[in-house]
């Protein structure tokens, strides 16, 4: 499975953190601006997990997951939420809308790697 991991934020504060915790550990990271961005890159390279935030501009996370759980190549790629939501409704809608895990911000990045190590190892 690739080590290649999609970070979706329209914080680029965030994607940095994400992206330099993952980096450290070895993985490569593509960042994508928002679920749009997001869907695009996703759809031209090959992801072994995707990160996505909820509230974004142009398409949010939960869209995002549901559009990508209908495309073959991400039926069972892990997506993961990367969102300041911790609502029970909000991780229900996740569920539903098909996401792996959520991870709430500010995130601890020990626990970003060791979710992201056993999701893709």
């Amino acid at each position: 499975m690739t080590k290649t991991v999609l970070a979706i934020d329209d914080s680029a504060s965030i994607r940095q953190m994400v992206s330099f915790t993952l980096k450290s550990a070895g993985y490569e990271v593509l960042e994508a601006v928002d679920g749009q961005d997001g869907l695009e890159k996703a759809k031209s390279h090959q992801i072994g997990l995707v990160l996505t935030d909820q509230n974004m501009p142009r398409m949010d996370g939960l869209t995002l997951i549901r559009t990508l759980r209908t495309l073959p190549q991400y039926k069972t790629t892990p997506l993961l939420m990367l969102t300041t939501e911790s609502s029970d409704d909000m991780k229900q809608q996740g569920r539903a809308a098909g996401a792996t895990g959520w991870l709430v911000k500010p995130f601890d990045p020990q626990k970003l790697l060791e979710v992201v190590k056993k999701v893709i190892g």
